[in-house]
């Protein structure tokens, strides 16, 4: 398959790459100071918003720059971090943080609850910081299309968190489809085992007493005032807010947006024209169900033809975690560890590729063995094409195509795509005036969006038919109250 007229460097990094080189190159520092850059030499002073949980892992990755504020609204939870930073000053109230800090602050990570997303990201952008956003990018579709605006009306770097689409192996699945070798792509299948969080409750937990390292009125933010509660059995924190409506997608922001990389990516894919919950099990009032399965429909994209993406969510261990296609009973579905790095240099050292393609050296993994039913990893997703199928692993960290002796016998396709540095470094160096980094708003916002809307679908049966263009689902208005939040006052979004 051909993709005439598509310019893949445009499409990875969005429109937002247009002007985004200074006049007098990369190189030009006296260019980049002009815009308000730091030369590639400098650090970049960074504050960190979340910092006792995932936001360690980003403040680390970001350890190479100067880091000169934390914030967290959990003294206990972020007692780690604020000792290893004794000096640094320490906040509870990112906005009181970003009016006093403002002159010594370039960029920022935030790391916090989903419903808080979009009110950090937007402070911070509208005082021309950079935003690294931990994924999910939002809550709701409306904020996830305000990030996507405020990016372009504030023009600074931004990343949501979606490690994974800075690997080489998301890029090498999208090449594998661009070439044709599985043919037209008309169904994907990704899915995930049970959360570590509840879900399906019944009933709410009791009340506890907030405890005094805590400021639970600023952990709430925008959500409306309810009580304390963090018990293992469904109580709000430290973990469990992501089983609950009011302040989480649940597993589709924590692992769907993950599994669903490489399909974005590969298959452009725009907005749906529907969504439906297909199946659920343990429907709550408060929380997303014990278990589900989604399905997107997308319209055709240039000459790719309609695609279906269905999402299991808590898929259960017997069913290998995925859809399994007649004649593929006997094959593991998901590839086995890191078999990519193992492909390449396998393929490498055949005679009919040219010398040198794979000069780095490559680490010794397993080799790729067919197994029986069953799966290595909790998560993953399957591509069905009308040639043949393509299975990735996790969020596309390993990939194969199937059955496995296909597999073993394939070489990989030309390189197409850009390869990005770390995912953190790609941030980075767009803060510093470099190329827009791989997942800017200009790609996650759109991504978002419409993953978001699976979100909504947890509310209704039957089908919700989507209008892009109208913005709004046109056979049950009541679902379109979900596309938007309602803030508490005083936590008010603009633009």
């Amino acid at each position: 398959m051909t993709h005439t007229g598509f310019s893949r460097r445009r499409f990875f990094y969005g429109t937002l790459l247009a002007g985004a080189v200074p006049t007098g190159g990369f190189g030009s520092v006296p260019s980049l100071k002009a815009l308000g850059y730091k030369s590639y030499n400098e650090k970049l002073n960074i504050a960190c918003i979340g910092v006792g949980g995932r936001g360690v892992d980003d403040l680390n990755a970001c350890a190479s720059e100067n880091i000169v504020a934390l914030c967290d609204v959990d003294d206990n939870r972020a007692a780690r971090t604020f000792a290893r930073f004794p000096k640094l000053p320490k906040y509870k109230d990112f906005r009181r943080m970003l009016d006093k800090e403002n002159k010594n602050i370039d960029a920022v990570t935030i790391a916090v609850p989903d419903h808080m997303h979009a009110i950090m990201a937007l402070a911070c952008m509208q005082r021309g910081k950079g935003v690294y956003l931990e994924k999910p990018l939002t809550r709701t579709p409306w904020e996830s299309r305000l990030l996507t605006m405020a990016a372009q009306k504030y023009k600074v770097a931004t990343q949501m968190g979606n490690q994974a689409y800075s690997l080489d192996s998301e890029r090498v699945a999208a090449e594998i489809i661009w070439s044709g070798e599985i043919g037209n792509v008309t169904e994907v299948h990704g899915s995930t085992l049970a959360p570590v969080w509840p879900q399906g409750l019944q009933q709410l937990p009791p009340e506890e007493k907030v405890p005094d390292t805590l400021d639970w009125d600023l952990w709430l933010g925008c959500a409306a005032m309810r009580p304390y509660s963090s018990q293992a059995n469904g109580g709000i924190v430290p973990w469990n807010w992501r089983a609950y409506f009011d302040f989480s997608i649940g597993p589709l922001g924590d692992w769907g947006i993950h599994v669903f990389g490489p399909a974005n990516m590969a298959l452009q894919l725009t907005s749906p024209i529907s969504v439906e919950l297909v199946e659920q099990e343990g429907k709550s009032k408060w929380t997303y169900p014990s278990r589900s399965v989604l399905r997107f429909d997308f319209p055709a994209r240039g000459n790719m033809p309609p695609v279906s993406l269905y999402w299991h969510d808590a898929s259960k261990p017997d069913s290998a975690h995925l859809y399994r296609p007649k004649g593929l009973e006997n094959e593991r579905i998901l590839p086995a560890p890191n078999n990519l790095p193992e492909h390449r240099r396998k393929v490498a050292t055949r005679a009919d590729v040219p010398s040198g393609s794979y000069a780095a050296p490559l680490p010794s993994v397993p080799p790729i063995v067919p197994g029986p039913i069953g799966a290595l990893y909790d998560a993953g997703s399957l591509f069905i094409g009308d040639k043949g199928y393509m299975a990735c692993a996790l969020r596309g960290e390993s990939i194969q195509l199937l059955p496995a002796s296909r597999w073993e016998k394939y070489r990989l396709p030309t390189e197409l795509l850009p390869r990005p540095p770390e995912h953190h470094r790609d941030w980075i160096r767009a803060c510093k005036g470099g190329e827009p980094a791989c997942s800017n708003f200009s790609i996650a916002g759109p991504f978002n969006e419409w993953l978001t809307l699976g979100a909504v679908a947890y509310h209704f049966e039957g089908k919700l038919e989507w209008d892009a263009a109208k913005w709004r689902f046109t056979n049950n208005n009541a679902a379109n109250q979900y596309l938007k939040p309602v803030n508490r006052k005083g936590w008010e979004l603009k633009l």
